[in-house]
């Protein structure tokens, strides 16, 4: 879907400028602006205004620095992009480090203002097309919902405005609390869903199935530990020591029919949505299935591969489409974060804390203190581990032809070798921070970014752009918001099948677990089935682990391989075991980011420059110093 705006000319701010004019031509409008009266007189002009709206999801998640490199999922690479700032705990009303434009304040409020302008003239416009004028209706509903949506869950209780201000009126306006908030983003998703049942929309657009499946997202996020007041005061310090809690969360009222009512919402939706892909096994796939199902589900049907299978689109409820025509950066996502040796960024790197989260494929942890693991720590691991995750030894897309590189495999270590003298000498891997490729792009962690990154071998990131749609919400989530909702109530075995659904999918054997480990083994699941889909950083915070999760010193791992008694190779180096005994070392680091995590963080602050503009804003914990 192309995103394109119709820029409306407010005929008042030409009032006096042309009226008095007695010139002929100054009376033509001009070719690339429309008076804002006539645009809803005609449908196509009023679908291209709430077409505009759409522009305030930017490249979805899809952005070189990218959502995951906030949390214990990834690290970005490259220094001075103020990442730094919010990860070491630094962020202040005058100092918000990096603040992305999917979910940025002024940003957000651009784009409510243009969904309030929308719905208050398709009340009144006379343009005949009745099922298109309810279509945008709805479509505007979703996207106020949306977008305040994505302020809530990152600034708490917000200023719900759903006038549009003209000049000169008074636009201090007091926050509204949680349970406000809340309401109105359901209010706005049910009437989206309404609006739109029956309605078919081009892919990327608003359907019933995505305003179900937003409501299920909110309500669950409601019920959860940072939301409940009395929960979070006695989990945090400074939350409890804040003066106007209802802006956090829920003061009072009945938490299990929050969990409730989060329970049948997601259930609504997941029933509404087309049953997503291969979700009703019941045994696990082989491994290498598990695989091609999780790499087809992140291609979404776009990946250039034909070993992938298409239907993985099915997934999809609601997302970001990219045209092959258009230059848009999301297309670069090979490019900003695949490995330097052939000729890419190395941006948002997974981190050792992931990876060793990843199962055995006998559904046992992972340990360094098991010396089988940490003999051979890549073998045998979960399937998703293989498609998430470029490590040392993976086999990837043939080298550019600068790069000596046969097998095509990933070198983030340092080996031994002879050189053509017979003299050892140890060189450090390709894909390594002294790689002979590019030596100031590579990975610090060890590991590369594999999930979204088209594996077709014709596709050469550095140059060729992808096409893979960003998930905004896919089937899956419903899923897991129907299985926490269910622990929470208390129906273990309903959260037990559909967690295992999830499970077989991947190749992984079923769970025979309840109560509280049945809790400890939804969130290990999501966290592995969800990477890099900007779940992790608000599930952290919402269930108030953020401390030993997002806080962690980052982890890193050393490589190294030696000859074994015997063995030799010369360049070019490929990975082989009978040759080396590769030792690998988890090394925890601090010198790039020193992550640190305080509380305030559960909730970003309002701008200085916000609070001197906005006098009734008040704000948020542990930020008035």
């Amino acid at each position: 879907m192309k995103l394109r705006y119709k820029y409306l000319l407010v005929a008042a701010l030409m009032a006096g400028g042309l009226s008095s004019c007695d010139t002929d031509f100054l009376e033509v409008t001009p070719p690339t602006e429309i008076p804002s009266e006539e645009a809803w007189k005609d449908g196509a002009l009023a679908e291209g205004f709430v077409t505009g709206i759409y522009a305030g999801l930017q490249q979805g998640g899809f952005s070189e620095q990218m959502l995951a490199s906030l949390t214990d999922e990834a690290v970005f690479t490259h220094t001075g992009r103020n990442i730094n700032t919010v990860n070491e705990g630094s962020l202040s009303p005058s100092n918000l480090g990096w603040v992305d434009a999917t979910y940025g304040w002024s940003q957000m409020f651009q784009y409510i203002r243009a969904s309030n302008i929308a719905l208050a003239n398709l009340a009144t416009a006379t343009f005949t097309d009745d099922v298109l004028k309810t279509r945008l209706k709805g479509e505007a509903y979703f996207m106020r919902a949306y977008y305040y949506q994505q302020l809530v869950r990152y600034y708490g209780g917000v200023p719900i405005i759903k006038k549009v201000y003209l000049l000169n009126e008074d636009y201090t306006v007091p926050r509204n609390t949680f349970d406000e908030c809340i309401k109105q983003i359901v209010s706005d998703a049910d009437s989206a869903a309404l609006l739109l049942d029956g309605k078919t929309l081009a892919k990327g657009r608003a359907t019933k199935a995505a305003a179900l499946a937003l409501k299920s997202r909110v309500l669950l996020y409601a019920a959860s530990d940072l939301y409940d007041v009395p929960t979070a005061k006695a989990k945090s310090a400074v939350l409890a020591a804040f003066a106007n809690p209802e802006f956090l969360g829920y003061t009072s009222g009945d938490r299990k029919a929050r969990w409730t009512a989060a329970q049948a919402a997601s259930k609504a939706a997941l029933d509404a949505s087309g049953g997503g892909y291969k979700l009703n096994l019941t045994a696990p796939v082989t491994a290498e299935q598990g695989k091609i199902n999780y790499i087809s589900i992140s291609m979404a049907g776009a990946s250039g591969d034909k070993t992938l299978d298409a239907s993985g689109a099915s997934e999809l409820i609601f997302a970001r489409y990219f045209t092959p025509s258009q230059n848009e950066g999301a297309r670069q996502t090979g490019l900003n974060n695949g490995p330097n040796g052939y000729h890419n960024w190395a941006g948002n790197t997974p981190i050792g804390t992931l990876v060793d989260d990843y199962e055995m494929m006998d559904g046992t942890k992972f340990s360094w203190m098991n010396p089988t693991h940490k003999a051979s720590p890549y073998t045998g691991r979960d399937p998703r581990f293989y498609a998430t995750v470029m490590y040392d030894g993976a086999t990837w897309k043939p080298r550019p032809s600068d790069a000596k590189d046969p097998a095509n495999q990933i070198q983030t270590g340092a080996y031994d070798l002879l050189d053509d003298k017979g003299a050892l000498f140890n060189r450090k891997g390709l894909d390594t921070r002294s790689s002979s490729i590019e030596d100031w792009n590579g990975s610090r962690t060890g590991y590369y970014m594999r999930k979204f990154i088209d594996p077709n071998p014709s596709l050469y990131d550095n140059t060729d752009r992808q096409n893979i749609p960003w998930p905004f919400m896919r089937v899956t989530e419903l899923v897991f918001n129907y299985i926490e909702a269910s622990i929470e109530v208390g129906d273990d075995a309903v959260a037990l099948e559909w967690l295992n659904k999830i499970r077989f999918r991947a190749g992984m054997p079923a769970l025979k677990v309840s109560g509280a480990a049945l809790k400890e083994a939804y969130r290990h699941e999501k966290r592995i089935e969800m990477a890099y889909e900007e779940q992790r950083y608000h599930d952290a915070r919402r269930w108030m682990i953020a401390q030993a999760t997002l806080g962690r010193p980052l982890q890193y791992i050393n490589v190294i391989g030696k000859f074994k008694a015997g063995k030799t190779m010369k360049e070019p180096y490929h990975y082989d075991p009978t040759i080396y005994d590769y030792t690998y070392t988890p090394v925890e680091e601090k010198s790039h980011e020193n992550r640190t995590w305080v509380d305030k963080m559960y909730f970003r602050p309002f701008s200085r420059d916000e609070m001197n503009r906005n006098a009734k804003l008040v704000q948020n914990p542990g930020y008035d110093k």
